[in-house]
């Protein structure tokens, strides 16, 4: 099992054409570093695609989910930095609008920013 302690957004677009070192490239250039035990979540252009990467430590994982109709509710401000909530990361691969959630439930939340 992978453990994840945080789930960031590549919010934006990305080019997904390239495997995990573009990818892992990607992550060094917005976020400096790739902590472990982080998960690091983009999309393509349409919000059809998403693919994760995942550095537990010792290596990367990548994994990837596409929807055949409709699309991620995915963040488009590329100045942003977003940190997703265990139940935001749920509602968002459902493909339900995480942003919406209630204040209940963001209170539950691990860390939003």
């Amino acid at each position: 099992m992978i453990r994840i302690e945080a789930v960031w957004l590549a919010v934006g677009s990305s080019d997904l054409r390239g495997g995990m070192d573009r990818l892992l490239g990607q992550v060094i250039g917005r976020f400096g570093v790739a902590q472990p035990h982080h998960a690091y979540v983009f999309a393509n252009r349409r919000a059809t695609r998403l693919k994760v990467l995942v550095f537990d430590g010792a290596g990367i994982w990548l994994c990837a989910r596409r929807l055949q109709e409709g699309g991620f509710a995915w963040p488009q401000d590329e100045a942003a930095t977003v940190r997703l909530s265990a139940q935001q990361w749920d509602w968002l691969v459902a493909g339900l609008p995480w942003q919406r959630m209630t204040a209940a439930a963001q209170a539950e939340a691990i860390r939003v920013i």
